[in-house]
């Protein structure tokens, strides 16, 4: 092997990315050569040998679109739109959400929606569209289904949001389908929410026709990146050779050399024991391969498929999607560039980076296929309902100068197989569209009002002595803090479950000591289990069989920070059962909370995917599947796991639990944090991103290592990101064990006096967080959030993406570039206060504030009712004196504080008037306002304040 800069013999010149190239293989050279590095080179190994065993080639396939219209059936909320060689089903829900399925993909099972699919809108109808489709009308939204497959989603006025383009899909050339007029599917197909096909259902080559769609030549697969294809009514196609770019029309199919595959089957091997509920391994040529879907007959597999591929698979597919040309993307779950995603492309599949990331490193730890678009016309979030591993190719929009056309947006979803379903959810204001999405997948999960408090955590607690020194460390400032945080140094050689007696020699003491100084111990919860004899939690998972196996039923081994190691499969309601009672040694360890990290999952290899093969097998819920559709939900299923089990054994209290690892729903089972990001300037910006695009994907709770994981912050980068996290639902630092201490002390006098100011601005908001946490509960709007989030037409805010708004009540401009003292601020429309100051400004519009090293600017929105901590410990309403006039009505909530169960409480309107010179604060619904009132901000101009007053 040559290194990177060496040929020949010779050294020739190397670049910045030559020597970043050599470093790594130096350095991964000097991990093989220890004990750790032979085991993950072993792992890699053994997981490409299985994946090539139990993953057939994909062999010759076929490309598929809907083809034209043969005709429709009402249903409740809509109805099936039948084309000649696939169908659609639409339904409008009770709550104005769309839901499409094409191939007779159900909504069920899924483990995104809370609880059962939501019932459907009566009133919505299908009816005839002009042109030769159908169209469903309801109240909110309006779609409109195409004679060749396209389907736009209207608001009740007609303006189209999103027009999807006819799908495409890629199918083993053995696999029957729909071939004669009006044969589309009555029931789903294999493997995309399907249940058994009826006769006549697929594609066969030989019956394929000339232009129906379909194209085949031996030993080549069609790649899934031709556009949408050529049946009947297509689209122009683009000139011979190119890739349609998104929005651009369908195509004409075009077939590539065959995707090569990891393998084939080895003839002749048996397949294993396997789990109940769980179909065998493909390891035999037709081998029985297990359902994928409810309703789908176990045992059997659609004649003509491949094990493994589309009897579990089904196609891949591509769906093509435009937007207005105006519109901005979000969302797609936890990203480093962002919070506005700008043309690229985006996986879906759950990675640890490795060591760290900053902006551009693509994907992370949480992807999710969730887009929130906005756009002059309206807000709409479409959700693919889809764990298999696929990109998202995003295209921004353009408007036409003067006589020139629009070029509107344009969304490519490409996905490896499963079904092809989505949700839309539509709405005038991004508001309203994530009170949909709540409502359809869940409502976030509210944190203990200590969890809102700042937590301290570190790689490296030597021991109970040290942890003990950093706690008294803050009582001596008088610096607070809520939490401090283990992580897997004080576990017994890094075994999950387990305390290091030697240097945690009385835990729950340690742990006990600490809650009478107001600090809680949370833990860290890693998935993998140490497989050796011995260990209590393996023998324990062994003997009810709870591990992932592979397709001959052997468990799957992987690589951790403990060693070789075996994978629950949180898939299996029973095995979560099992996994949630584990938790009873924590809390009997005094842990009031949990975090879970490396649940991608993660699995070291010297090469390849740090992951499980993607043939390992999984129950999914009974259906029996492979790690390419369970991956995604691995960390989701795992909180689900860790929150349920919480629940049971402290059914009194509110758990507190966040992962680093999930999917959509995650908010149901707590909240996610960055990850690890790396240290620097790009680190910062990187982690503010991460907050606002998982909170409009909808996880309101979340927040970044404070000062990054990796490396050694300079004074100045420490305490401006610990500013920003002030004010950042999770507020903690963390850092790698090689990174140095995060203490505020650490950094110097002057470092530790602005942190400390930043400490105790934290704990006088409390009653704001804590409101916001239970707003965003009731309603599914994030804490953080974007500064458009109540005027999405104002183009200029959409682009801004570095401040945001906390509540509707704040506007946090954090300072993000190195030496900077002053920073320019946009603002919304509207008059808005420096809180330090008390000047006024107004929006919509541009400022340039004050920055210095000891705050941040923060500014506080005119009118607005801010509950903040009082100094005799009870809570105070600090309001921010209105504008004048019916226009300047001001408003704020309280949630009244019932302590850490589940007892919800009671949420306090508030509504704040100038008149005549006086600040009016009233109570919505009446009674009297008993709280103290401070009122703040510059009076405008011409205009005497005379004080508070009160109805």
């Amino acid at each position: 092997m040559s290194l990177p800069g060496v040929g020949n013999g010779r050294l020739i010149s190397m670049d910045a990315r030559d020597l970043v190239r050599s470093e790594k293989l130096v350095r991964s050279v000097r991990v093989l050569c220890t004990a750790q590095g032979l085991r993950s080179l072993r792992s890699a190994w053994r997981r490409r040998r299985s994946d090539a065993a139990a993953l057939p080639r994909r062999g010759t396939e076929l490309a598929r679109v809907p083809g034209a219209v043969q005709g429709a059936e009402p249903e409740p909320g809509g109805g099936v739109v039948r084309f000649a060689r696939s169908s659609l089903r639409v339904r409008v829900t009770t709550g104005g959400a769309v839901f499409c399925g094409w191939d007779g993909a159900e909504p069920e099972p899924s483990y995104a929606l809370d609880g059962p699919c939501p019932e459907a809108d009566e009133r919505a109808e299908l009816e005839p569209d002009t042109g030769g489709g159908w169209r469903v009308v309801s109240e909110r939204v309006t779609v409109t289904v195409g004679r060749t497959g396209t389907v736009e989603v209207r608001t009740p006025g007609g303006v189209v949001l999103r027009r999807d383009l006819p799908p495409r899909w890629w199918e083993p050339a053995g696999a029957r389908g729909p071939v004669g007029p009006g044969a589309g599917p009555t029931g789903p197909r294999p493997g995309l929410g399907s249940a058994t096909p009826r006769p006549g259902v697929g594609l066969t080559g030989p019956r394929a026709e000339p232009g129906a769609g379909t194209e085949r030549r031996p030993g080549a697969g069609a790649e899934p990146g031709a556009g949408a294809g050529a049946g009947a009514g297509a689209e122009p196609k683009p000139r011979p050779g190119a890739e349609p770019e998104p929005g651009a029309g369908p195509a004409e199919p075009r077939l590539a050399e065959p995707e090569a595959g990891p393998g084939s089957v080895e003839p002749g091997t048996a397949p294993g024991p396997v789990k109940p509920g769980m179909a065998p391994g493909p390891t035999e040529p037709g081998a029985a391969s297990g359902p994928t879907e409810p309703g789908a007959a176990p045992g059997t597999t659609e004649p003509g498929l491949e094990p493994g591929l589309g009897g579990e698979g089904g196609a891949r597919w591509l769906q093509l999607s435009e937007v207005a040309a105006d519109a901005r993307f979000f969302g797609l779950g936890g990203r480093a560039s962002g919070p506005r995603l700008r043309d690229g492309v985006y996986r879906l599949w759950n990675t640890d980076p490795g060591g760290s990331f900053e902006p551009g490193d693509d994907p992370l730890y949480l992807t999710m296929p969730v887009q929130l678009v906005v756009a002059d016309a309206g807000t709409h979030l479409v959700f693919h309902d889809n764990s298999w591993d696929g990109t998202v190719t995003l295209r921004e929009g353009e408007e036409g100068a003067g006589s020139g056309h629009d070029r509107p947006g344009g969304c490519r979803t490409r996905m490896e197989g499963g079904p092809l379903r989505y949700w839309v959810i539509v709405g005038t204001t991004p508001a309203r569209v994530l009170h949909g999405w709540a409502a359809l997948t869940g409502a976030p999960a509210v944190p203990p009002r200590w969890a809102l408090g700042h937590h301290h955590a570190r790689w490296g607690f030597r021991d109970a002595e040290e942890v003990r020194r950093v706690v008294a460390g803050y009582r001596e400032r008088d610096l607070p803090l809520s939490a401090l945080h283990l992580d897997i140094d004080h576990l017994i050689g890094h075994r999950v479950f387990t305390v290091d007696g030697a240097r945690f020699p009385d835990l729950p003491g340690l742990a006990a000591e600490l809650l009478e100084d107001g600090v809680r111990l949370v833990s860290i919860v890693d998935p993998a289990v140490k497989a050796e004899p011995g260990n209590a939690v393996y023998e324990s998972g062994a003997a009810d069989d709870v591990f992932v196996r592979d397709a001959r039923g052997r468990e799957v081994r992987g690589v951790v920070w403990a060693g070789e190691s075996a994978f629950p499969d949180f898939t299996d309601p029973r095995v979560r059962k099992w996994w949630g009672g584990l938790y009873a040694e924590r809390l009997a360890q005094g842990f009031s909370g949990v975090w879970h990290d490396m649940n991608e999952p993660v699995s070291f290899a010297a090469f390849g995917e740090t992951t499980l093969p993607r043939s390992a097998r999984h129950a999914l819920e009974g259906r029996g599947g492979d790690h390419r559709e369970a991956h995604n939900v691995y960390g989701l299923a795992m909180a689900r796991a860790g929150y349920e089990g919480l629940c049971e054994l402290r059914p009194d209290e509110r758990p507190f639990l966040f992962s680093r690892s999930g999917w959509a729903g995650l908010q149901r089972y707590g909240g996610s944090w960055s990850g690890d990001v790396a240290t620097g300037w790009a680190g910062l910006r990187a982690s503010l991103s991460l907050v606002i695009g998982l909170g409009l994907s909808g996880v309101p709770y979340s927040g970044p290592d404070i000062g990054g994981f990796t490396g050694s912050p300079s004074p100045e980068l420490y305490l401006r990101w610990f500013q920003l996290g002030a004010y950042l639902p999770l507020f903690r630092t963390h850092s790698a064990i090689s990174a140095g201490r995060r203490e505020p002390w650490e950094f110097g006098s002057s470092v530790l006096e602005h942190a400390a100011a930043a400490l105790r601005e934290r704990q006088r908001l409390l009653p704001y967080f804590t409101t916001l946490a239970q707003l965003a509960a009731r309603t599914g709007a994030p804490y953080v959030r974007p500064v458009w989030w109540r005027t999405p037409k104002d183009r200029a805010l959409r682009d801004c993406e570095d401040a945001f708004l906390l509540g509707d009540a704040l506007l946090v401009a954090p300072v993000l570039e190195e030496g900077a003292r002053r920073r320019p601020v946009r603002l919304p429309r509207g008059r808005w206060y420096d809180t330090v100051t008390g000047r006024a400004y107004h929006g919509p519009g541009q400022v340039v504030l004050d920055a210095p090293l000891s705050g941040i600017p923060v500014l506080a929105r005119a009118g607005s009712v801010v509950p903040v901590a009082a100094p005799d410990g009870g809570v105070e309403l600090e309001v921010w004196t209105p504008s004048q006039g019916r226009k300047g009505v001001g408003a704020g909530t309280l949630a009244v504080d019932t302590g850490d169960g589940w007892k919800k409480p009671e949420l306090l309107r508030f509504t704040t008037r100038l008149r005549d010179g006086e600040v009016t604060v009233e109570r919505e619904g009446g009674g009297e306002v008993d709280y103290r009132i401070r009122v703040r901000g510059e009076a405008p101009p011409s205009e005497d304040r005379r004080g508070p007053r009160t109805n």
